[in-house]
């Protein structure tokens, strides 16, 4: 690990409200250590997964639900990683937005703006996580 390398966890409630405190919180910890174009990513793409994980996981629907976020500059990449508390009856996936509709880019934006991106769904839980170059 060099000197730029950097972890930082944070949960969050599986609330709406938690999709702004997530970046305000990731801006602060971002701002100054990767580019603004770079960070702007991260925080778009930060945001959809938030979102995601309190629209389609058991995080938002339950309460008490929560939302873990966990964010690493290592080797010159940002990597982000939103940990739900999982679903039976959803799963993230990659669809091709209607230009008609509001949401439904999230992972989209993922797969566009992201070096590498991924998904795990285990039985406590599930997490998407993504890479953007830079660090």
């Amino acid at each position: 690990m060099n000197s730029r390398d950097r972890t930082w966890q944070r949960e969050f409630p599986g609330k709406e409200m938690s999709v702004p405190a997530a970046r305000e919180w990731a801006r602060e910890l971002l701002a100054g250590r990767i580019a603004a174009p770079v960070l702007d990513d991260v925080l778009l793409l930060l945001s959809e997964v938030v979102t995601n994980a309190i629209a389609h996981s058991d995080s938002g629907r339950t309460a008490g639900g929560r939302v873990a976020v966990r964010m690493a500059c290592v080797s010159g990449d940002v990597h982000v990683e939103v940990i739900d508390d999982g679903s039976a009856v959803s799963a993230p996936a990659v669809r091709v937005p209607d230009l008609e509709e509001d949401g439904g880019r999230g992972l989209w934006l993922v797969n566009l703006l992201a070096t590498t991106w991924g998904s795990y769904r285990g039985e406590s839980g599930g997490s998407v996580w993504f890479r953007v170059a830079e660090c």
